[in-house]
Parts: structure tokens; sequence; C-alpha cells
């Protein structure tokens, strides 16, 4: 097959309209549906076989990691936004991420160009310096596009969620807190996690029919986990290490202050949900809706000849369109820029020791 440069598409609700019934769009979330399925009831510190594909997918990983050891933050104290010492942590990545598919076995080379394109966008947007569910997308479609290429397959599907997607999201968080990455877009903020939504999605699942095995007599109360479970801070700690789901809790726990009705509305709505079945359907629900059904999303997505558009062609430019997509409304896309949770976070002195240079709990109370 011929393979080709991955370009933006979409630029009307008429286009989003037909991108939901595409090919491309069911793919997406057959894909999602499939990892999603493989680790139902599975825990992060479960053993599982790694392919050649996977390991080689691991060693990407590790040396993207480095590049942002070796890339520091530069002095930036007069800002609250992101560093710009991110730009050159893109760039490296942007040079180096062709020549490191060759840890991958039987690697097409001329599909190089197309797939490399779905991992840089993947670490976040070099120019605003931020990161969002549109940027968790792209790292997605890279796994989808290695999976068509034969390259990882059914067999490697629990390792791509409690392996290579975990390992995708301890990277992200230290570039997150490294580099001060912006919430994409403006309502970042209220949404499951100021940058992720998959590690909810996938982490719902890890817990459909989890019994509480693991923790003290005492604190169980029933026999199973139930979603409200996340509002009990040594519930949260001691299953973080083996649940995807509490470890992003323990994570926005440990620099944010107050509650999380206060600054995470949506998750504590979503602790009321009876069984984590419930909450694992909601969340693939809302994935449609909310990542792959909204414009500001989709207007940045990357089609190629992997993953081909399949609409009609762009409408017209009527001057709203703005470095390669449009913008609608207040708030929308880029919106109004918001500072990283890191950045107000390193005002305040008296916080809780966490991954990541420099963090500190963000004073919401």
């Amino acid at each position: 097959m011929g393979f080709d440069i991955p370009r933006k598409c979409i630029l009307s609700n008429e286009q989003l309209t037909v991108f939901q019934s595409s090919n491309t769009h069911n793919a997406i979330v057959s894909f999602v549906e499939v990892l999603n399925d493989s680790v139902i009831g599975v825990k992060l510190t479960d053993e599982v076989a790694l392919s050649p594909a996977v390991t080689g997918i691991l060693d990407i990983l590790a040396k993207i990691e480095n590049i942002a050891k070796d890339t520091p933050p530069v002095e930036n104290k007069a800002s609250r936004f992101g560093n710009p010492a991110f730009r050159t942590f893109y760039d490296k990545v942007q040079e180096l991420v062709p020549s490191l598919h060759a840890a991958l076995p039987n690697f097409p080379e001329d599909a190089l160009p197309e797939v490399s394109a779905y991992l840089i966008n993947a670490w976040g947007n070099r120019e605003r310096i931020d990161y969002g569910s549109g940027m968790e997308l792209n790292f997605l479609c890279w796994l989808i596009c290695l999976e068509r290429l034969g390259i990882i397959d059914d067999d490697d599907h629990v390792a791509l969620v409690i392996r290579v997607f975990w390992r995708y999201l301890q990277i992200m968080r230290t570039l997150q807190s490294t580099y001060w990455l912006e919430p994409a877009g403006s309502h970042g903020v209220w949404g499951l996690d100021d940058y992720h939504f998959l590690p909810f999605l996938f982490g719902s699942s890890q817990l459909r029919g989890t019994v509480l095995a693991c923790l003290p007599s005492h604190r169980t109360g029933h026999k199973y986990l139930r979603p409200k479970a996340i509002h009990d801070s040594e519930v949260v700690d001691e299953l973080a290490n083996d649940y995807i789901y509490f470890a992003c809790i323990k994570f926005i726990n440990s620099i944010k202050t107050a509650s999380l009705r206060w600054h995470s509305p949506m998750l504590d709505d979503i602790s009321a949900v009876k069984t984590w079945e419930k909450v694992n359907m909601g969340m693939i629900k809302m994935y449609k809706a909310e990542v792959l059904g909204k414009l500001p999303v989709i207007q940045h997505f990357l089609f190629g000849s992997i993953l081909p558009y399949e609409g009609p062609p762009p409408p017209e430019s009527d001057g709203k369109n703005v470095h390669g997509h449009l913008h609608q409304g207040w708030g929308d896309c880029c919106g109004i820029p918001v500072p990283s949770i890191f950045a107000a976070a390193q005002d305040n002195e008296a916080g809780r020791k966490i991954e990541g240079p420099g963090i500190r709990p963000v004073p919401f109370d």
C-alpha cells in the first residue's frame, strides 16, 4: 500500500458528522473497546507476556523519556504558563522518532513518515506548549497504525494497556510537571483530568467486578469495590499501584487540595454510580461524545492512508481559519490560555511530595 503524510481535514460540523459514521471513527472506537475489554479485572502488577514488538515500543518510550531528562526547563519565573524548553524537547523528539521505529520488528520503512506523525504529535502542541485528549488520541492512533501494519497483534492488547499506555501516562506526567504544559483548550480543567481521558476509561475497566480481598476487613463494608471508594484516601493509597483509576485520583489529590467536588466535579459525580461496569460503559459513551464528537478536538485529527478521511472537502475559508483550524466561538479549541496546575502549585510551600520536579498542591481551599 502507499502511505501519506497525515494532515488535518475537518473544519466544519458537517464534516464532523460524516466522520462520526466513517470507517476511521469506527476503527478508533473498536480499538478502544478491544483494549478496554482486554483489561477487565487486570491489575497493573499482574504478569503479562511482552512480545518483541511491545518490548520495542517500551524501548521507544524510554528513549523519549531520556530526551526529557536531558532537556531541563529554562528559567521562566516571570510566567506561569508553559516552559519554552518544551519546544526544544519536541524538536529533539521530532528529529529522533523516525529512527526509533527501527526497534520494532518488520517495520516498513516507507510507512515511517505517516506513522511517525502520530507519535510526534502525542506529546503536546509545540507552539502552544499544551496537552489534552487530542494529543492522547494521537498516541492511540500510533498504536492503531502499528496493529494495522501487523507489528502488534491481539495477543499484545493487555500489555498495550498495563505496560505501554501506563508508561506513556507516566512520561506525560513528567512532561506536564517539567514543562508546565497547559491544558489544551479552555475547558480542560472541567473534564475528568486537566489533561487525560483514556486512563479513566481503561482504569474503570480494570475495576469491573473487583473484590475487596486486598483491603483490610474493617475497611470493606461490602464485597465489591464501589466507585465511591475514590473518596477514601486510605483506599486510594492502597490501590493506586494496582489500578490506573486510583493512581489518577491519587495524582489529582497530590496536586490539588479541597475535595473532588470543587476541582473535579465530573469525577465526583461519577463516583455516585453504583458499579464500575456502569462507570466503564459510561466512559466509552462519553469518549465518543466528548473527544471523538467534538469539533475543537477532531479538527486537529490527522488523516493519512492508514486512518483515511472519507468525508466532503473542507468549507471555503470565511476568515475564521486560524493556524490550520477554525475558532467558532469563545473558549473553544485553543480558547483562553489556562496556566498549568504545576505552575500554580509551585507557589505553595506546604505540598505533599509526588513525582516530578517542583510539584506542590494547588491552593483551592
